[in-house]
């Protein structure tokens, strides 16, 4: 009888979780636009992917979303986590809304704001000007160097607020005593941190890393909506590019094999983050 509770459950993860990614990795095998009858060509789509310097590149362009969105996010709210939990902070409740608040809006609608906020006439270069003269002026999402950052300074407004609530949460199962009982060892802030603050965060550190990480990697609203991956490539990532070779160029098997490496990078990375801290355990 409680099989049969969960049989629907199971059905309706089977029908739309299972059945899309059996069939990705099929069609990641195979060549074809998605209405001509499939090609079998092996791996020749994943060998492809792994000798174009375009495809390459895009992991690239992933990894530095990591860097922004996931390393630096998270080193700046143990940061200032390590601040606030060895002091008595007053308005604490608001501090933790205002700093989830750009979490719960969508990407697309961020996007789109800091797309005004860069551009030419935007706020930004407004104050800019203002202060060092119309020359400064500069469009950052069009720049070779400038827009790859840029679109990572957005990826940090995203999910900085996530990350530092998400340890503030961790800091209130540690004992005050704990504190108490460390200064009267003669500890020091860094100390302090590094013996009481950070152990008693340790999960919930593991979850940002896992969360941020896999966002970084799936990075694609932001650069669709604001550079559309441009200048060049230069802003180009593995899900746009699976967009584009899918929707636009008609290579759906190519797609397929993109998502497939994408999966396998998080699946690894996933892993290689959680053995970390559990050996920290």
């Amino acid at each position: 009888m409680p099989y049969l509770l969960v049989l629907p459950g199971l059905a309706c993860y089977a029908l739309f979780v299972l059945s899309p990614i059996v069939q990705t990795v099929e069609l990641s095998f195979q060549r074809t636009d998605g209405l001509t009858t499939p090609v079998w060509v092996g791996l020749r789509n994943f060998t492809d992917i792994l000798t174009d310097p375009q495809q390459l590149a895009s992991f690239a362009v992933s990894l530095a979303m990591v860097f922004f969105t996931c390393l630096l996010p998270v080193a700046v709210a143990l940061a200032l986590v390590g601040l606030i939990a060895r002091t008595r902070v007053r308005g604490l409740s608001v501090l933790r809304f205002l700093y989830f608040l750009p979490y719960t809006v969508a990407l697309a609608v961020v996007a789109i704001a800091w797309r005004w906020l860069y551009a030419t006439d935007g706020s930004i270069n407004e104050i800019v000007g203002a202060v060092f003269g119309h020359g400064a002026v500069t469009d950052y999402l069009g720049n070779f160097d400038l827009a790859l950052p840029a679109l990572g300074v957005v990826g940090f407004w995203a999910t900085f607020g996530y990350v530092t609530v998400l340890l503030l949460s961790g800091t209130q199962h540690v004992s005050r005593e704990l504190y108490e009982a460390a200064r009267m060892d003669g500890a020091g802030p860094l100390r302090e941190f590094f013996v009481v603050t950070l152990p008693g965060v340790r999960q919930e550190l593991r979850v940002a890393l896992v969360m941020t990480f896999i966002m970084a990697m799936r990075t694609f609203d932001l650069p669709l909506m604001t550079t559309s991956g441009g200048p060049g490539y230069t802003t180009t990532t593995p899900s746009l590019l699976m967009y584009q070779d899918v929707f636009e160029n008609g290579k759906v098997g190519s797609g397929a094999a993109i998502a497939v490496l994408l999966t396998l990078v998080m699946v690894v990375g996933v892993v290689l983050i959680n053995r970390t801290m559990s050996a920290k355990d």
